[in-house]
């Protein structure tokens, strides 16, 4: 009798079967995840609709909202540029040192967001190193909104460039390389080669960074200075009610900063699921 193929039998499986690790991850999903946020909308909807939107609608509130959201806007912009340069860097170039720069970017996943906020006062403060080369042009960082926009900045960085890493290392240089061959310029090869390629990345990037930021809470209240209507952020408002008892009004802010945080991604995510299609589309 011929002897069976190799190969030719069923595959063993690593995990068990789709069922099995299917209600798994629902049911750890649902702990860590859904129960919690469930628990903030139960609490909010003992307020009255009234109740809530006062809340929702104080002045103090809606400031907080615009400077949290824009300034994470803001920060998680400028780590698309100035992260992606980066990753170019980090990628394409050899120079001494380069393991040392590669560690310094995950710095801020390792250092306590209480430390970065402590140190970039201590930088940014009138009287610090950079501050007081700032504070004759004009320019105070420091308990100012524009310090919130710096700790977001530094505390977002990493998403950017480690999403981002991963695809300039897969993309290949003879694209590049047969582009210029037929006389495109540089400046042809990056909008017509690379930047449709990262293009996805950078989008995910800019929505990871965009999350953390949005959320940020110990790194900016050092900084910023905490001045109602001017450099209150919506986590620290959360937090104040907490203290004052006032978990329903707490969770009501937090389930308007849900929503409006889950919306932006939603978009973010379109954006992406789109710019992927076309990418595939022109490549087809």
């Amino acid at each position: 009798m011929p002897l069976p193929a190799v190969g030719a039998g069923p595959k063993p499986r690593v995990l068990p079967g789709r069922n099995l690790t299917l209600g798994f991850t629902l049911a750890y999903l649902g702990l860590i995840v859904l129960l919690p946020l469930s628990a903030a909308f139960l609490k909010t909807a003992t307020l009255s609709g009234h109740a809530f939107w006062q809340i929702i609608t104080s002045a103090r509130v809606l400031a907080s909202l615009r400077l949290s959201f824009s300034a994470a806007l803001l920060a998680a912009g400028v780590n698309v540029v100035f992260g992606g340069l980066v990753a170019w860097v980090l990628v394409r170039h050899r120079f001494p040192g380069k393991r040392l720069v590669d560690a310094l970017v995950d710095l801020p996943f390792a250092l306590p967001t209480a430390v970065a906020g402590i140190a970039l006062t201590a930088l940014y403060a009138p009287n610090g190193w950079i501050g007081h080369l700032l504070t004759p042009l004009g320019i105070q960082v420091a308990f100012k909104p524009l310090g919130v926009v710096v700790a977001l900045i530094f505390i977002s960085l990493p998403f950017v460039v480690r999403t981002l890493q991963p695809v300039l290392e897969d993309l290949s240089a003879e694209l590049e390389e047969a582009a210029s061959s037929l006389g495109a310029s540089g400046a042809q090869v990056f909008a017509r080669v690379i930047f449709p390629t990262i293009l996805p990345a950078l989008v995910t990037g800019f929505a990871l960074a965009f999350a953390r930021a949005s959320g940020e809470y110990g790194s900016v209240i050092f900084i910023a200075g905490n001045m109602p209507m001017v450099s209150e952020i919506t986590p620290l408002l959360i937090v104040t009610r907490l203290e004052q008892y006032d978990y329903a009004g707490a969770t009501a802010i937090a389930v308007v900063m849900l929503a409006i945080s889950f919306t932006l991604l939603l978009v973010i995510n379109l954006l992406q699921a789109w710019s992927r299609r076309r990418s595939l589309g022109e490549a087809a």
